[in-house]
């Protein structure tokens, strides 16, 4: 029972220091590294909306045909 015990308390003690060894080790990115980031979210950003636009430029026309212009 004591076994059990100690090997729940384990869990939670060796989350804690697996995240402060990874804190630790991460570094602030630079800012090359950061523009870098964020041109790829911007594109990311892009490429969904019009995707999405796309997808609603389809759907529309489907939409008032199935349905009918009701």
């Amino acid at each position: 029972m004591s076994d059990q015990l100690k090997e729940i308390a384990d869990i939670p003690r060796d989350f804690v220091k697996d995240g402060t060894q990874f804190l630790h080790r991460c570094t602030k990115p630079d800012k090359r590294e950061f523009l870098k980031i964020s041109q790829a979210v911007g594109v990311g950003f892009v490429v969904m909306g019009t995707i999405g636009y796309f997808v609603k430029l389809i759907h529309i026309p489907v939409n008032n045909i199935l349905v009918g212009g009701a």
